[in-house]
This record gives C-alpha cells, structure tokens and sequence, in this order.
C-alpha cells in the first residue's frame, strides 16, 4: 500500500480535499475492506484522518525526498 494519493475527485467534499492535491493516507485495513481510504484532509484537526471512497483518490509513488518532506511538515 502506498502512503500517499492523488485527489481525483472531490464533488462531495470540496472544502475538505483540494483536486489534484496529495495526501497521506494512514493504514485502515477495516476500512480498505468497504473501498474506504483514511485520509489526513485539508482539516487536519482529526489525527486519525476522516474516511472517504477510495474511489476519489488515486495511488502515487511519490520520490523518497519527496515523502520525508511531505511526511515531517505533517502532510
């Protein structure tokens, strides 16, 4: 599983996912199981991420650089 996606698609939630923004997502593995993704959303005042259809997100593979700048500053 990849640590961060793409948003592809945010009609249900715009305030919350920014359209072609990664995020980070955290392992659910109860979630994964309903087609569900937990994300670290614009909101940011749930540690734990918010779910959403994994169906609004694409997998990336971001370069190494890349996922420790994004992981410290807490993306």
């Amino acid at each position: 599983m990849n640590d961060f996606v793409i948003c592809i698609n945010n009609d249900s939630n715009p305030a919350s996912l920014i359209l072609g923004k990664v995020y980070r997502i955290l392992l659910d593995v109860e979630a994964e199981m309903h087609n569900m993704l937990r994300v670290i959303d614009e909101d940011q005042s749930e540690p734990d991420g918010y779910l959403y259809p994994a169906s609004m997100f694409a997998p990336i593979e971001l370069p190494e650089v890349a996922e420790r700048v994004l992981v410290t500053a807490g993306a």
